[in-house]
């Protein structure tokens, strides 16, 4: 598997949250070897004994309930853990959801666009409306899943701190799940110091959250730059699959490589369909991005 990656050119990779434990050896021994080098490993990294599928959101850090809360501390420690032993800098990590039993607003905003097909999202008046209501039942209901995030983090910082690996903290695509994107500026100063949390860009997941009418890009990255860590790098297509090519969607990378720091750890997650020659395609584009904003 790495290398594969090697020999697509790239000096290192992301280790992500599909990766077995069966694969740990072979990992091991290739950056023993110096076959690549590993900048970030995303949680769950290894997955859970048994555990066979990409499993990020197997257990989430807004769980009231106190198994779920242990089994995400342990396999979170085991993933710093792992992280400090193959060198990376970065351990990149979902932040949960906002729970709902009977009336899920995302389930409802899904459920008007989808009787409504030929209205232009986000820009529809009607739309709007639904849009803000739903966002308003949202916030009701966040206060104690939103506390628990903030104190898993606050539980973690100190074993992260000990490992020396940062702790980049993803926005997500998904109405539910948290943060809600603004909040993420609040969320880093309300963390006790010292900490090793930043903020994690995925491209993707931005993208669709605007499609939504639910954040700017461009603002996302605003309002946390100072907090940036990394990047995940892939475009969306026009029926709205993220993971796919760079420059083949309508992300304006160019505003996004504005942002782009010597620091800042860049990572391309690829779907699996996608053709060698397409990964070669971003990489260039990519490397295109870089000399152009650093030279």
């Amino acid at each position: 598997m790495l290398r594969e990656m090697a020999d697509l050119g790239f000096e290192y990779a992301e280790l992500s949250h599909g990766i077995r434990i069966t694969l740990v050896p072979g990992i091991l021994k290739a950056v023993e070897e110096g076959v690549i080098k590993i900048s970030s490993v995303h949680n769950f990294c290894p997955l859970p004994t048994g555990i066979t599928r990409a499993a990020p959101n197997l257990f989430e850090p807004s769980a009231s309930t106190h198994r779920e809360h242990d089994q995400w501390l342990r396999h979170t420690k085991r993933t710093l853990d792992f992280a400090e032993q193959v060198g990376a800098k970065a351990m990149v990590t979902h932040l949960g959801s906002v729970g709902f039993f009977w009336s899920n607003p995302s389930a409802k905003l899904r459920q008007w666009v989808r009787n409504h097909p030929n209205v232009q999202v986000p820009e529809d008046p009607a739309y709007q409306k639904v849009l803000t209501k739903c966002c308003v039942t949202l916030r009701k209901r966040m206060p104690p899943y939103w506390k628990q995030v903030k104190a898993s983090l606050d539980e973690i910082r100190t074993y992260a701190l000990d490992k020396n690996v940062s702790i980049g903290c993803e926005n997500r695509e998904k109405f539910s799940e948290l943060p809600v994107d603004d909040d993420f500026p609040q969320m880093f100063e309300d963390l006790t110091g010292p900490n090793m949390c930043g903020y994690w860009h995925d491209t993707g997941h931005a993208q669709l959250k605007q499609e939504m009418g639910m954040v700017q890009h461009r603002r996302l990255l605003e309002q946390s730059a100072d907090r940036i860590l990394g990047f995940h790098l892939h475009d969306v297509n026009a029926e709205g699959d993220d993971h796919q090519p760079i420059g083949s969607g309508h992300i304006d990378f160019e505003m996004v490589s504005s942002f782009w720091r010597p620091e800042h750890l860049l990572t391309m997650e690829f779907s699996p369909a996608l053709k060698v020659d397409e990964v070669r395609a971003s990489k260039v584009r990519v490397e295109a991005l870089l000399e152009k904003r650093f030279g």
